[in-house]
């Protein structure tokens, strides 16, 4: 059996602002135990889960060479909700056959919105 990644964590010192944010402008349902400091952010289509990790005191926020793509399939149709719901995207890229654009999530990590997923050949069946 192949394991598929199934969860990503993200450190940040900004966990409410952290959750409000994958809440309102990608859908997630949030996840939280009295008994656990990390937030469980499920999505509510298929799609990885992204757990919220307090950062150390020492940890910086935004540091790190990753980047999380979000897959839609109308790009600019999303940037404008997302702008009328308070999150600027840079302007939109087309590359080939798709579109995306980029934005800052509050712990500053990289997010992009991306319709290249639903490129003919490109998501797997």
């Amino acid at each position: 059996m192949t394991p598929a990644i199934g969860r990503i964590v993200i450190y940040t010192h900004r966990i409410d602002q952290m959750t409000d944010f994958y809440a309102r402008f990608f859908g997630f349902s949030v996840i939280r135990s009295e008994t656990d400091r990390i937030v469980e952010l499920s999505p509510q289509t298929s799609g990885l889960t992204i757990l919220l990790h307090p950062a150390a005191s020492k940890q910086k926020e935004g540091q790190a060479l990753v980047k999380l793509v979000f897959d839609v399939q109308d790009v600019e149709a999303f940037c404008a909700t997302a702008r009328s719901k308070g999150l600027n995207f840079g302007r939109v890229h087309r590359a080939d056959e798709y579109s995306f654009a980029n934005a800052k999530d509050p712990a500053k990590n990289s997010i992009q919105v991306s319709s290249r997923a639903f490129v003919r050949g490109s998501r797997p069946t």
